[in-house]
């Protein structure tokens, strides 16, 4: 027992010193499961330790999220309260940190329909828009974390008995965090430098297209002029560094929003909105979703992207090594923030301006005209594989080896130039 409390008090020192690197002074929301008592008591102990000015904890429960479409009237699922969506947005602008303990059923909506969900996602969307604006600009400083909950735990570990699921996924949770390490956030910052040097290597090369291949995948993806590769830390608005994934094993970009041609299918299943989409591909043209199919959930597809008209178009390209922490594990945790660092993948729908040239400073209208998209969705879903091959298109149309069998086909020699 006092290993398991040691282990969970490093990983609450690790997501405050590391994921939202709160400051003296700052503000910390927390938004966690009911489920997760212990460790948010935990992260709110280690938050006022580093000198935080005030600690919110915002609670919630799948059982009272699903009341709502089993048992609320038809106004209230295009519902959304604005004074909240207001709420998020003032707190960011006055430089609050914002953590997420981000673990929702795989099978929350089971028997829902895919409509109600969609519709009510979509009113979220437009009323939170303004927050998200700041999330995607990197305004302030904002961590997805996870833990276990009892429902995860037991769609995950299935093939455990029900007793040691939940151990089973803390034993994942602090492997794939470093936990284990005797300084966990001496190691997440040895792992945050080693990301630095493969950002810096795509940002000399300054590709204009990467091409992927794998059975049932030729895709052609270009990259628009002026592009960044980003991934494991960032500045926020005020200059500090934070990790907005943990974990994290990927770097990545903005995707050209009309330069996408091909097709790819997937390699994971894909959560979307508390429904399981798997065993699906999409073929694009000039950028566009023209067709899709799925053998599970297309009907959640179908609401996806009709979303609005940026919902058919790509908002990011990841790159992943199939050897990774993650993917070693060999097992899908049906969580997107997870199963996309164990896995090459892409996303559709909005961009991240980051990934820009002076982009945050741009209008969606400019956003636009300089290759970027923009929607009400950001849908990352896993297309990596052991057999995936991806080639960098230089600017002179040459290509080279740049993932071969799944893998970096390139070296990265350390540097201390911090791109």
């Amino acid at each position: 027992m006092q290993a398991w409390e040691r282990n969970l008090e490093k990983y609450a020192e690790l997501v405050v010193k590391v994921g939202v690197n709160l400051q003296p002074g700052q503000d910390l929301m927390i938004e966690s499961p009911l489920e997760c008592l212990s460790l948010t008591r935990l992260i709110v102990d280690q938050a006022y330790k580093a000198g935080a000015g005030y600690v919110q904890v915002n609670w919630v429960d799948d059982a009272i999220t699903r009341s709502r479409f089993v048992n609320g009237h038809e106004a209230s699922i295009d519902y959304y309260p604005q004074w909240h969506a207001d709420m998020l947005a003032r707190f960011a602008e006055r430089g609050g940190a914002v953590l997420h303990i981000k673990v929702p059923d795989p099978d929350l909506y089971q028997g829902i329909d895919a409509e109600l969900v969609s519709r009510a996602s979509k009113a979220a969307a437009m009323a939170r828009k303004t927050y998200q604006h700041y999330v995607r600009t990197s305004k302030f400083s904002w961590c997805l974390i996870k833990a276990p909950t009892k429902a995860w735990a037991s769609k995950v570990y299935a093939d455990l008995p029900e007793e040691d699921r939940v151990d089973a996924m803390w034993d994942a949770i602090y492997r794939m965090n470093r936990i284990y390490d005797e300084d966990p956030v001496a190691s997440w910052k040895a792992h945050l430098e080693q990301l630095r040097l493969i950002r810096k290597f795509l940002n000399e090369k300054r590709y204009s297209a990467l091409h992927y291949r794998r059975p049932g995948t030729d895709l052609r993806v270009e990259l628009p002029e002026g592009h960044i590769w980003l991934g494991g830390d960032k500045d926020n608005g005020s200059g500090m560094r934070f990790v907005a994934n943990m974990p994290t094993e990927e770097v990545f970009t903005m995707p050209k929003r009309t330069g996408v041609n091909g097709t790819v299918t997937c390699t994971k299943p894909l959560n979307v909105n508390g429904a399981i989409v798997d065993e699906f591909s999409f073929t694009f043209e000039n950028g566009k979703v023209v067709r899709y199919d799925a053998k599970v959930g297309i009907e959640h597809l179908d609401h996806l992207l009709a979303m609005d008209e940026g919902s058919r178009y790509l908002g990011e390209v990841a790159l992943v090594p199939h050897r990774s922490p993650i993917s070693n594990m060999d097992r899908i945790f049906y969580n997107t923030g997870i199963d996309e660092n164990a896995s090459c993948h892409l996303a559709l729908g909005s961009c991240y301006p980051t990934n820009l040239e002076n982009g945050t400073k741009l209008s969606d209208e400019e956003l636009l005209q300089r290759g970027g998209n923009t929607s009400l969705i950001h849908v990352d879903f896993m297309m990596g594989a052991s057999d995936l091959d991806i080639d960098g298109i230089l600017e002179d149309g040459r290509s080279e080896p740049l993932f071969r069998q799944g893998n970096w086909a390139v070296s990265f020699e350390p540097q201390t130039n911090k791109n």
